[in-house]
């Protein structure tokens, strides 16, 4: 790997920054000083230092992020605050992406990572993998709605949806409300709300709960995000 990527990938500064450090002599592979960019380097043996500092590359970046509404699910956005928003300068790389998407007013569960295969996998339809939400339904979910969903149908525009799996968990017939958990195995847009909407009832509340093997974390804030556990990172590739 080149040391002015390696750099950039440690977090140092962007690869123009780091050719203005590498020239400042701040920059050592295995103690000699280097100052070309351009310097090959084994980033699983050599030993690179920044300011005596020694630095350590990680190719994989995870994190489990509790979205909350207002932000989107993109990388950038000229109007609106994105989740790579969220994160802090010490863990922005240019690489993270979010896993698939929430819809703006969604909160809940999503994963933030640089693994493009483990992405394609946890998304791909033909990896069936779970999805499950919690919502709030304006009208009363019935055991009726429950075997209709079982069965998988068309949409309002005659779009079909796979089998899912719902739960009613509590409902208010004085305010016509439900409360209800929905496991799907697709991604397709504002899915869960469409679902509702052909069934004559409306989502007023959406949290993701679960993506395969991965779970919300309930102790993190809407807005907070922590790295996977090793225990997280290897079920899920275990489900791939």
């Amino acid at each position: 790997m080149r040391l002015d990527k390696f750099l950039a990938e440690t977090g140092v500064g962007s690869r123009k920054e780091a050719k203005q450090l590498l020239k400042k002599n701040l920059v050592t592979v295995n103690d000699e000083i280097v100052k070309d960019g351009k310097t090959q380097i084994d980033e699983k043996q050599d030993i690179i230092k920044f300011a005596g500092e020694e630095l350590t590359y990680q190719k994989y970046y995870y994190y489990l992020l509790h979205k909350p509404q207002g932000v989107i699910s993109a990388t950038e956005d000229k109007w609106d605050q994105t989740v790579i928003d969220l994160l802090k300068d010490e863990d922005y790389r240019e690489d993270i992406f979010p896993v698939g998407r929430l819809d703006k007013d969604t909160e809940g569960l999503l994963l933030l990572t640089n693994d493009g295969q483990l992405a394609h996998q946890l998304l791909s339809p033909k990896k069936h993998v779970d999805k499950e939400y919690f919502a709030i339904i304006q009208g009363i979910v019935t055991e009726e709605d429950i075997r209709h969903f079982a069965a998988g149908f068309a949409l309002t525009d005659k779009e079909q949806v796979k089998p899912s799996e719902l739960i009613i968990e509590s409902v208010d017939e004085t305010n016509e409300q439900s409360e209800i958990r929905l496991t799907i195995q697709e991604g397709k847009f504002h899915q869960v709300k469409r679902m509702f909407e052909a069934v004559d009832k409306k989502v007023v509340y959406l949290k993701r709960l679960r993506m395969g093997s991965l779970w919300l974390d309930e102790e993190l804030i809407l807005g907070e995000y922590r790295t996977l556990t090793e225990e997280e990172l290897e079920k899920l590739k275990l489900n791939r």
